[in-house]
């Protein structure tokens, strides 16, 4: 007896690290699908450097009246009160446009970019997840730094920048999690984990590849690469990371077929690992082994299993921040919406009070 409850725990230990695993693919497939998104010259200008300017951060008029703080009190809302779900735990997840393994940045302004964000969202009353994309080009208050890491003061500008002003390590990430913090209205974090784009192809082929219906032509002789629209092929690490990075630069917004093949991609990828889950009980462990290098979090990694053990997700509570996507002076910027952006953080972390 004592051995089948050790197996299901065992079982259920290895459930959720499929599902951690799967986070953090969709953060490394998410900095592949937007990595190298800065300006339509093709400058290797940090983007957020290009934005260093005083500001504040921008907030609709009609979102900022009868809105109070998180946890202080009840919220009125297009007539209806509402007050913040203490259930919740909140884990912001990056990936960070740095090759290699993760190492100290030089100086205060060359830490990365977090070119992938999402908020991993776990209801504990409900035992569910949802995870919230955050687009890296959204346009926000960071605080800015010089070399020499003196502040600068809030600038207004992409939130991926971020990240840059730090040390490419913990600080970098603790100063990303308060500026995605105040771009939710003061939104609790309690933890992070980031991680370096080269552990995609690791990642892939640690899942025997994934298989996918090849939407647009990809082609890549260095690497070996040449795919075809229309063929369905399993791809190993270097097709996998070419699927998701390649796109026509001379297009405006050209990261929308991107999009659609990176969530084509993370579909099949999560199908991957739930059918492996029986067959290969250390799959999991090898693909956290893979990229343990390339991460940097300050989450008690065995705790979070734990905790999150038989949570459910489905598609259906995958958001994202809702705005549209512009051409600035010299890079796309991505302007929320705010009124639908407060609607979705109301519906999120918000709980109606029923009279």
């Amino acid at each position: 007896m004592k051995k089948q409850k050790q197996d299901r725990f065992s079982q259920k230990l290895n459930n959720i690290l499929f599902f951690l695993a799967g986070v953090l693919a969709v953060v490394i497939v998410g900095v592949v699908f937007i990595n190298f998104q800065t300006s339509a010259t093709g400058s290797e200008t940090p983007d957020y450097l290009q934005h260093a300017q005083n500001s504040t951060q921008l907030q609709s008029d009609s979102m900022s009246q009868g809105k109070e703080k998180w946890q202080e009190g009840t919220v009125s809302y297009k007539g209806k009160n509402y007050v913040y779900n203490t259930n919740l735990e909140v884990y912001l997840l990056m990936g960070i446009d740095k090759e290699g393994p993760v190492e100290t940045a030089p100086d205060s302004v060359s830490g990365g970019q977090s070119d992938a964000m999402f908020l991993l969202v776990a209801d504990k009353e409900n035992e569910q997840l949802s995870v919230v994309a955050i687009n890296r080009n959204t346009m926000t208050a960071i605080e800015a730094y010089d070399e020499t890491g003196k502040s600068l003061g809030e600038i207004n500008a992409q939130i991926c920048g971020q990240h840059g002003f730090g040390d490419g390590k913990k600080l970098s990430c603790s100063r990303s999690v308060t500026a995605v913090s105040k771009l939710f209205y003061n939104l609790p974090i309690s933890g992070y984990m980031s991680i370096n784009m080269d552990a995609i192809g690791d990642i892939n082929d640690a899942v025997g590849g994934v298989e996918v219906n090849v939407l647009q032509d990809i082609s890549s002789p260095d690497k070996g690469v040449n795919l075809t629209a229309g063929e369905t092929k399993t791809l190993n690490g270097n097709e996998a990371y070419c699927y998701l990075r390649s796109r026509d630069t001379s297009q405006f917004d050209s990261a929308t077929d991107r999009l659609q093949r990176q969530e084509q991609y993370l579909n099949s990828f999560i199908q991957r690992i739930q059918s492996q889950s029986q067959a290969n009980s250390v799959l999991a462990l090898d693909i956290y082994n893979s990229v343990k290098d390339y991460l940097v979090t300050d989450v008690d990694f065995t705790s979070l299993v734990t905790s999150l053990m038989g949570y459910e997700y489905s598609p259906e509570r995958m958001y994202t921040v809702p705005g549209e996507t512009v051409k600035g002076d010299t890079y796309e910027e991505y302007n929320v919406d705010q009124e639908q952006f407060y609607d979705m953080v109301i519906n999120i972390f918000y709980t109606e009070v029923k009279e």
